[in-house]
């Protein structure tokens, strides 16, 4: 009698699982929730993420990859081929010179207060600037700072790594690979320097900021 062994290079259930989940997920999800998903309970994210990884490995090179984005994950098009699901030509957002420091000091220094970012910049800061950073959702509140005034604090989201395609902010680069790629206008240059650099101190007290 013939025993059929499983073969080795299709994927356990509990991988297959974690697929059906997240093809499934309107959302990206966390290694935790899917664990909480899968019935594995508050702490069996760790069960889940050698699974998540063994998945990423499956899809390299395929038409979709399954990708971390902010300790969350979801497939996405393998960048090579977005183009061919594009049905019309995106119009590209230019951010102002404004908006784009302050999305430097955000990423590089988060999370940092209004007064905070005045002070790296070395001028006011419009409200609108920060709301336009909001609104294309690469910006969010992240709570108050626990001092006199508590001063709304602004930090990076999932959708900001997503878009420029970053796993976490540790893959941020430096000033010089900004500069090596040829990504910075000369004009700001010298802004952007500033916005890497380890945080000043606020010129203004944050207590004061409504």
């Amino acid at each position: 009698m013939t025993t059929t062994q499983p073969d080795p290079s299709f994927p356990d259930d509990l991988v297959r699982a974690i697929e059906a989940t997240l093809f499934a997920a309107e959302e990206p999800m966390s290694a935790e929730q899917i664990a909480l998903h899968l019935g594995f309970g508050d702490k069996g994210a760790g069960q889940v993420r050698p699974g998540l990884a063994e998945l990423a490995r499956h899809y390299e090179g395929r038409g979709i990859l399954l990708v971390e984005r902010g300790r969350r994950w979801h497939f996405e098009t393998a960048p090579d081929l977005a183009h061919l699901l594009r049905l019309e030509k995106e119009e590209l957002r230019r951010l102002s010179r404004a908006a784009t420091e302050v999305l430097a000091i955000v990423a590089y220094h988060e999370p940092v207060s209004r007064a905070e970012i005045e002070a790296i910049r070395g001028v006011q800061t419009a409200k609108g600037t920060l709301d336009v950073l909001m609104e294309a959702g690469w910006v969010r509140v992240a709570g108050r700072r626990e001092v006199p005034g508590r001063p709304v604090i602004y930090a990076t989201t999932p959708v900001f790594l997503d878009h420029f395609g970053l796993a976490s902010l540790k893959e941020l680069p430096g000033i010089d690979e900004l500069r090596a790629a040829g990504l910075l206008d000369p004009v700001d240059e010298d802004a952007i320097g500033a916005a890497l650099t380890p945080r000043a101190k606020p010129a203004v007290d944050d207590a004061a900021e409504v």
